[in-house]
């Protein structure tokens, strides 16, 4: 396992340690089920336990650790079954958002999808999965601001954490980014345009579409 090397600065210091834990997580180090050791992490990071503990608090917000009680914090594993059942419950729900989108598109909003979909174009030629997907995740939050539903929104950052770590992945298989962006631009191309049935239905088969990307993906492993 590769050494860090120690964080100098104290300003947001356990936001820096998360960030660091989360690519590590990304990059397959810490796997799903195993174990944040408090006491191994300060000494790798050369720190106290106590921004450790509150980057791991930190990252429990986003859903890629659990903690259980009396055994300690753990990457989170979520069963295929499960997998299938939020991605189902993710695809209903953006399709609504998208639709609701619609009504409330600005030359802005367009302005922003825009560059939204040039940086993953920029991103997919240069096989950079890790900036893909924080644009992705950007994408998709601009359609759930857009449809002006709360309710809506927190649902589907509910579903999303949990499955982050799984998401992020699917991006390092080839061809992927590709493929989703250009699932993305028709989307957009529907919500701008104010094509609520086209953007539902387009919203809707690219959640479905990722779920069998990531299918394809668990199947090889």
């Amino acid at each position: 396992m590769s050494a860090i090397p120690p964080i100098q600065t104290t300003e947001g210091l356990s936001r820096q340690i998360a960030e660091q834990l989360k690519q590590l997580i990304y990059a397959g180090e810490f796997k799903a089920g195993d174990r944040l050791n408090e006491a191994a992490l300060a000494v790798r990071m050369g720190t106290s336990r106590g921004p450790i503990r509150e980057a791991i608090r930190i990252l429990t917000g986003t859903g890629l650790v659990t903690p259980v009680v009396n055994r300690g914090v753990f990457v989170r594993k979520v069963s295929i079954q499960e997998m299938l059942e939020i991605y189902e419950l993710r695809a209903l729900v953006f399709g609504f958002a998208a639709e609701r989108a619609c009504e409330h598109v600005t030359d802005r909003d367009r302005a922003a999808f825009e560059s939204l979909l040039d940086g993953m174009d920029t991103a997919a030629q240069e096989n950079d999965s890790g900036l893909y997907y924080d644009l992705n995740v950007r994408f998709h939050e601009l359609v759930l601001t857009l449809s002006h539903h709360e309710r809506a929104r927190q649902l589907y950052d509910s579903y999303v954490k949990e499955l982050h770590l799984y998401r992020r992945q699917n991006f390092n298989a080839p061809g992927n980014m590709r493929r989703s962006n250009v699932e993305h631009r028709r989307i957009y191309e529907a919500i701008a345009k104010g094509n609520a049935a086209k953007a539902k239905q387009y919203a809707e088969e690219h959640i479905q579409a990722g779920r069998t990307r990531l299918l394809a993906l668990a199947e090889e492993h």
